[in-house]
Formats: C-alpha cells, sequence, structure tokens
C-alpha cells in the first residue's frame, strides 16, 4: 500500500476501535513515530496533513528538523533522555513524553529559563515489571508532579507509559487501566486536569482506547517496516 492508503488504513482501524469502545474518535489522536524513517517520507506524511512526528533518538530528531527546517512540525521525544541531551530538546522539540525523573525535570527547567520558554511534558509511569522498560515507579508519580509545580516552564499534560510486551491482553489491558486509574487519582489530589493519556502503539492500540487513551504512538502501521537502525 501506498503512504496514503496506510494512514486512510489506520485511521479506519482506531475509528472502528473507538466505536467498539462507545468513544468518540475525535477524542484519540494518533502521533506518527517516524524513528528510522528518512526526512523524506516524513515529507510524504506532511503532505498528507500530519504536522506532529514523534522520534526516540534526539539525534535523529535534531537531523530531520534541520532537513525539514522549511516546514512547521511539531517534534515529539519519546525515548529515555539523557540529561547531557536537554538542550537539543529545548531547541527543537515541542513535547517530551519521557519525563521520568527529578533530575531531568531540573536539567529541563534549567535549560528552559535560560532559552524563556516552556515545554510540554508527559510523565512516563512504568506500568509492568519488564526489566528492560524505563519510567516512573506509580507509587511515586504523585509527589513527583507536587515537587515539579515549582517548575514554571515544564506544562505537564499526562502520563505516557508502554505497555506489557507479552500477547496476554489481560495483562496489556492492566497497564494501561493502572495509568488511567493513577492519572484520575493524580487529578483528584492536585486539583489540575492532565488531559493526555499516551498509551497505546500499533500492535495494542486497540487495547489502549478501551482503556481511555487519548494519544496513539503508531510507527510501522503508518509507515510500514522500519529500515535498519544506522
Amino acid at each position: 500500500m501506498s503512504l496514503a492508503e496506510q494512514f486512510a488504513a489506520v485511521n479506519e482501524q482506531v475509528r472502528l476501535a473507538c466505536e467498539r469502545a462507545g468513544r468518540d474518535p475525535q477524542q484519540v489522536c494518533i502521533l506518527p513515530v517516524s524513528k528510522t524513517f528518512g526526512h523524506e517520507v516524513v515529507r510524504q506524511a506532511m503532505a498528507l496533513g500530519q504536522r506532529q512526528f514523534a522520534e526516540n533518538r534526539v539525534q535523529e530528531m535534531k537531523e530531520k528538523a534541520l532537513a525539514l527546517n522549511d516546514s512547521s512540525i511539531e517534534w515529539v521525544v519519546i525515548g529515555y533522555l539523557q540529561t547531557n541531551k536537554v538542550k537539543e530538546v529545548v531547541r527543537y522539540a515541542s513535547q517530551l513524553q519521557s519525563l521520568d525523573r527529578l533530575e531531568l525535570a531540573q536539567a529541563l527547567d534549567k535549560r528552559l529559563q535560560q532559552a524563556g520558554r516552556r515545554l510540554d511534558v508527559l510523565v512516563q509511569v512504568k506500568s509492568s515489571s519488564e526489566e528492560n522498560k524505563t519510567g516512573m515507579a506509580p507509587e511515586l508519580v504523585p509527589q513527583f508532579l507536587k515537587t515539579i509545580r515549582d517548575y514554571d516552564t515544564l506544562n505537564v499534560k499526562g502520563f505516557m507509559t508502554v505497555a506489557e510486551n507479552i500477547d496476554v491482553q489481560e495483562r496489556v489491558r492492566h497497564c494501561f487501566e493502572r495509568v488511567r486509574q493513577l492519572r484520575d487519582q493524580c487529578q483528584n489530589e492536585l486539583g489540575e486536569a492532565l488531559p493526555v493519556l499516551s498509551m497505546g502503539m500499533s500492535a495494542d492500540f486497540e487495547l489502549a482506547i478501551q482503556e481511555g487513551s487519548t494519544q496513539l504512538r503508531i510507527g510501522s502501521a503508518l509507515f510500514g517496516q522500519r529500515p535498519p537502525m544506522r
């Protein structure tokens, strides 16, 4: 299929999944994950009306941002972020979805103050026990949110999570359910809206929709098989 056909097919799958879950499709958006695909593929997706793209690696985001500097793309960082990469995030990204520790929040705040700007962020929550998964333990999140309230440069929009990589649907569903319940708890305790739940990818987005996701991070289903990492 062409890129346009793949995008149309995924949008239809999401629409049908929302209908099955009794949700308004307008409440769920797709965030295209363009990692490992070249800037020419991103430009093709832009021609389909896309303006927001997610990248795992800061260096790859930077390269594409420079190659597409004539565009109005909003870059979203979804991968683990080392503090020595904060400068590039502040310069090129419109959102960070992998805020997972106080040290990173402090480094971001310092750079953002120097740049005179704010950054939308999601707190990444570790919703499974898999050792290779990153994110903040759920029980630490409420206090973390209270601590970073003082950082005016960080605009906390909600939570992101990566579900357990397993073929048992109920265990995958539990990951999403856990984060949604945590979001509801934090909203009640803080009295602040946390509207974004970035949950679900190509293989599990229907379960994420059923559990309240508002944003799906979709890569291979939109772009096809990924080229090898450089």
